[in-house]
């Protein structure tokens, strides 16, 4: 039985399918101009559900991208395609969840050094991905950020996937510094004004020395390079139809960031050092570093939707912000005191909430009402279909996502996911999960053996995943164990299967 057959035999809760079938209120009915719009996605790194404004955040300034929500829509129920980076982009960009796509976990090959630059596990040759889909309907497009599907030389680099551009980290590795010696444009190594060094460092001097920590900076950062670079692609083709997808690193670590941005948060907290001892690079002020991090990304957006303006883009460009998994738990990263996830349980490589639930805002002028939210359940794989509708392109019959349309310009009926997928082989001896209606399961141990338990949470009256109540609804139960059996089994990594294939099985 495949996910999509099991997923029909769900009987949906009641209020559920009542908001399924009724038509939304919000903006008049709309239609589209002969012309699609321009459309700019940009995916932050590691940033939590409740680290904007607009999502409760009260210590971190994100003053750009809150005034993006109130003059768009804000999504309340919207999920990353995978607890950890690579998976959950593949998932953006292929329209399906991890257990039907190729690429269900991070897969590291090379090292740290430059010469053992070998990236992540690439996307084949000839994939369909979102950039190549927008490129057969006339739009111009760009990778500007971190890539994470495929290393130097591989079939998975941005250009051989469906982008005429691309500027920034090709591997994930490379991303824990931004002060690298260089960063790639297209697939030409472009040299930067930073000497080498170990993203993975202790400190050695004094702590309480600002001195100490001089050696994990460099002259040329590269968020800002990447942020110019996309300001540069915009004005360049500001004349042409284009697809920006902006893969930001801001907030992952390293704990990075310029001190002209540091000293926004001066004497904001009592805080201190952070010595490396927990992975990824020391800094005398952690807290303060990682929410000038946040605040510095913010404002390079906002200096992109000034341009869009500068140049009469606004109204016929589509904006859209979110998040590749949840907050870190590790590197000097406190996420329990900025309230990183507004009370959601787990974490970055969690399939809880806090793990996948992900802020996402879009705005379009005249189409997307202002000011407006929404609890319709998406996740990444619902943007493939979204902006294929929005484009009258052409996205494969066997993808796993469902067109937001109806919702973001609130015409027609949304038609909602009888179940959401996502599984994780890194952490947990294996998790998945799965979320059907408000119901929420989650099993852990999978690679033992597939006959763990499964916990199971109502998200409706328990959104923090505090109380199993698995024993009281079997048959819920059931319906998800039989969910998560119609994955697809891995042909490429035995390690990525339940419980785990070894070689002779």
């Amino acid at each position: 039985m495949t996910i999509s057959e099991a997923a029909r035999l769900i009987r949906l809760p009641k209020l559920f399918a009542v908001l399924l079938l009724a038509p939304l209120a919000c903006v008049e009915s709309v239609s589209l101009d002969e012309s699609p719009p321009n459309i700019v996605y940009i995916l932050a790194d590691d940033l939590g559900y409740g680290e904007l404004g607009s999502y409760g955040q009260t210590l971190i300034k994100t003053p750009n991208l809150d005034r993006l929500a109130e003059q768009g829509m804000r999504f309340t129920q919207h999920y990353s395609g995978s607890p950890v980076c690579a998976p959950s982009r593949a998932t953006l960009m292929s329209g399906k969840h991890t257990g039907h796509g190729i690429i269900k976990d991070n897969f590291e090959l090379g090292g740290w050094l430059d010469s053992e630059e070998f990236g992540q596990m690439p996307l084949p040759a000839g994939s369909f991905t979102l950039g190549r889909m927008l490129q057969e309907v006339g739009y111009v497009t760009a990778a500007i950020g971190k890539w994470g599907l495929g290393g130097p030389g591989s079939s998975g680099v941005p250009n051989e996937q469906g982008f005429d551009l691309f500027y920034g980290y090709l591997d994930q590795k490379q991303a824990h510094n931004y002060y690298p010696t260089h960063l790639w444009r297209n697939q030409v190594w472009d040299t930067l004004s930073n000497e080498y060094f170990s993203p993975h460092q202790r400190l050695e001097g004094d702590p309480d020395d600002p001195a100490s920590y001089e050696e994990f900076s460099g002259r040329d950062y590269a968020q800002d390079l990447m942020a110019a670079e996309a300001l540069d692609f915009v004005s360049t083709h500001r004349d042409e139809l284009f697809f920006l997808y902006l893969p930001f690193p801001i907030p992952h670590l390293a704990l990075q960031v310029p001190d002209s941005a540091l000293s926004e948060y001066d004497g904001a907290w009592e805080e201190a050092p952070y010595l490396g001892d927990q992975s990824y690079l020391p800094h005398q002020r952690p807290k303060a570093a990682y929410a000038a991090m946040i605040t510095r990304m913010d404002a390079q957006i906002g200096q992109l939707l000034a341009l869009l303006d500068e140049l009469g883009l606004t109204e016929n460009t589509l904006v859209m912000f979110s998040s590749d998994n949840g907050t870190t738990y590790t590197g000097g990263v406190d996420a329990s005191f900025f309230e990183s996830t507004a009370g959601l349980r787990g974490l970055k490589g969690s399939v809880y909430e806090g793990g996948i639930r992900v802020p996402f805002i879009a705005r379009w002028p005249g189409m997307i009402e202002p000011g407006s939210s929404s609890e319709h359940v998406s996740a990444f794989w619902d943007i493939v279909p979204t902006l294929a509708e929005l484009t009258s392109a052409v996205a494969p019959d066997d993808i796993d996502g469902i067109s937001l349309l109806p919702t973001l310009l609130g015409t027609g009926l949304q038609e909602g996911h009888q179940a959401l997928y996502w599984e994780y082989h890194g952490l947990w001896d294996g998790a998945q999960a799965v979320r059907m209606g408000d119901w929420k399961g989650v099993r852990l141990g999978g690679h033992s053996s597939v006959d763990v338990p499964i916990e199971l949470y109502d998200l409706a009256t328990d959104p923090g995943e505090t109380r199993d109540v698995s024993a009281d609804y079997p048959q819920i139960v059931e319906r998800i164990a039989g969910v998560m059996a119609g994955r697809t089994e891995s042909e490429v990594v035995p390690g990525w299967n339940f419980p785990a294939r070894v070689e002779g099985n």
